[in-house]
């Protein structure tokens, strides 16, 4: 038996702390100063925290080991799990072009630029968040506003702001289901926080976009269908994430997003000549104008209709308690840690949800999806044994920091830097947020960010007497405003639209977006944190 040690390095809670801090140091140094690749700097990391574990903390080597292949088990199921049929569902809508055929339905919604913006980058946006994540939405939003007849660099950047809102549910909830994981916090607890401080964003949201696509003009045109988009997107992803399902926040969001948009008036009113010349300042893709049969429209459209629907089957009780059955439990071996008190740890045991998990019913969908818009089976699986292929880099990366933040958490690193920083005090609450978005600006990962820093923030809100699920929560909301100027999405967005070697650019215009919207986020953890805002807490 291994019983965690808050000070073994020379008795000094800062020393230990100091230590303990070494594989975070060197993952967020290699990231974002050497700039090496993400599953090269994750493996360094988790080499540099197994050996912290064995050489500072005394921890077994077997024991060290074994929770590292536990971390990196959980990173393969369910966590790529859900991002590999996630992906795979949107490969196959290109190959059969249903998502071209999707995109041009989008771009009739309204010939107003700033109206686009809303329904391509903050709602169709969201929806490739919520199915694929790790820059796709970015890549391919920022290629529809080009095709559009958006300039760049404009594209570029409304691409990187809309994607702040769904980023914590992004990938089926990924990174609220690796938060909880890690933290030990029920995921329903996990989400519904979550889900009561990034709808927040999104009633900004929308407004920074129009105001960024035509300045004080566009605000003042188009307000009205701004804030009813981000009222609806916002009520809806509250809704999903406490009341139905973490996994279908996004979907619901962007699809009521969208819905409230396409019922105000004024959002359907052509654009006057001028804004239109005035914004939209490049080449408009003739593609946009071909017709798509009714037919094809609506197979467009299925893949997302029949994830909604086994997702919200998923949901019924008796269903729920049937799939429920089939997860299996295990003790994990040559795994025994106990915390400082005595305690017997979570890592100890290993949940496997078979069936009840997203991953698989996103796999369920995808086969539904396959049959309606026409996939042969020999294709599907050729399609996701490449998904697999593409994201080979991302698994590695996933799988190690899964395995760093296992080993830092079963060791007692994460409980040492905990304690440490509960010395913040009543300032925890302000800076917890910036914690999740400086990881998330390093890694571009809110699932990465969750995993690092999710356990150290439960310890320190433990440690000074605040909400373990708030300051986990915060970790998330404010993770999602450092995508935005994480130098992997700042690249995606640079080649998605040809400005190849001017991230710099971009960084300058989205940079001040990014801490103004996190200094709300901190304001509003704040607030929830005292009587002021205590009352939105479930």
């Amino acid at each position: 038996m291994y019983m965690q040690e808050l000070e073994p390095v020379a008795g000094s809670l800062g020393l230990s702390a100091l230590v303990a801090a070494l594989p975070l140091v060197i993952v967020l140094v290699l990231l974002g100063g050497v700039r090496t690749k993400a599953h090269l700097a994750g493996l360094t990391g988790l080499l540099a925290a197994a050996l912290v574990a064995w050489l500072a903390y005394g921890m077994p080597l077997e024991q060290t080991v074994s929770s590292a292949a536990q971390g990196a088990v959980f990173g393969l199921f369910p966590i790529l799990w859900i991002v590999v049929n996630a992906l795979w569902v949107y490969r196959m809508t290109v190959r059969t072009r249903h998502f071209d055929i999707l995109r041009r339905s989008f771009g009739r919604l309204s010939d107003d630029p700033r109206i686009q913006a809303l329904v391509v980058a903050f709602c169709f946006g969201a929806l490739l968040e919520a199915l694929a994540g790790f820059g796709a939405p970015v890549a391919i939003c920022s290629v529809m506003l080009v095709a559009l007849g958006f300039e760049p660099v404009r594209a570029a950047v409304v691409a990187l702001v809309a994607n702040t809102a769904p980023v914590a549910f992004g990938a089926m909830g990924t990174p609220v289901v690796t938060l909880a994981q890690v933290t030990g916090l029920p995921l329903e607890d996990v989400a519904s926080v979550v889900g009561r401080q990034t709808p927040l964003l999104a009633l900004v949201v929308p407004l920074v976009l129009v105001g960024l696509v035509d300045g004080r003009r566009g605000l003042r045109e188009t307000w009205v269908p701004a804030v009813v988009c981000g009222i609806a997107f916002a009520v809806a992803q509250f809704a999903a994430s406490n009341y139905v399902s973490a996994q279908l926040a996004d979907i619901g969001a962007a699809l009521a997003g969208a819905a409230a948009l396409v019922a105000v008036p004024q959002a359907r009113r052509p654009a006057a000549e001028p804004v239109r010349a005035s914004v939209l300042t490049g080449a408009r893709s003739e593609e946009l104008d071909e017709d798509d049969p009714r037919a094809d429209v609506v197979r467009a459209y299925a893949p997302y209709t029949l994830i909604v629907a086994v997702f919200s089957v998923a949901q019924i009780p008796a269903v729920k308690d049937w799939l429920a059955k089939a997860t299996q439990t295990y003790d994990w071996p040559f795994l025994d840690v106990v915390d400082a008190d005595g305690n017997a740890v979570g890592g100890n045991v290993f949940t496997w949800p078979i069936v009840s998990t997203g991953g698989t019913l996103v796999l369920l969908a995808g086969v539904a999806t396959a049959a309606v818009i026409g996939v042969h089976a020999r294709v599907a699986v050729k399609e996701w044994l490449a998904t697999v292929h593409e994201l080979r880099f991302a698994i590695l990366t996933v799988t190690s920091v899964l395995a760093l933040a296992y080993v830092m958490n079963l060791s007692g690193q994460a409980a040492t830097i905990g304690h440490f920083v509960a010395a913040a005090g009543a300032g925890l609450a302000f800076l917890s947020p910036v914690l999740g978005w400086f990881g998330v600006a390093v890694s571009g990962s809110d699932t990465s960010a969750n995993a690092l820093f999710g356990a150290l923030q439960v310890t320190a809100a433990r440690e000074s007497g605040l909400s373990p699920e708030l300051l986990a929560a915060a970790n998330s909301s404010g993770g999602v405003l450092g995508k935005m100027i994480s130098p992997q999405n700042l690249t995606i967005a640079c080649a998605a639209v040809g400005l190849a070697g001017r991230e710099g650019d971009l960084l300058r215009k989205v940079l001040p977006w990014s801490v103004a919207l996190l200094l709300v986020m901190c304001l509003i953890v704040v607030g929830q944190s005292s009587p002021v805002l205590g009352w939105m807490l479930p």
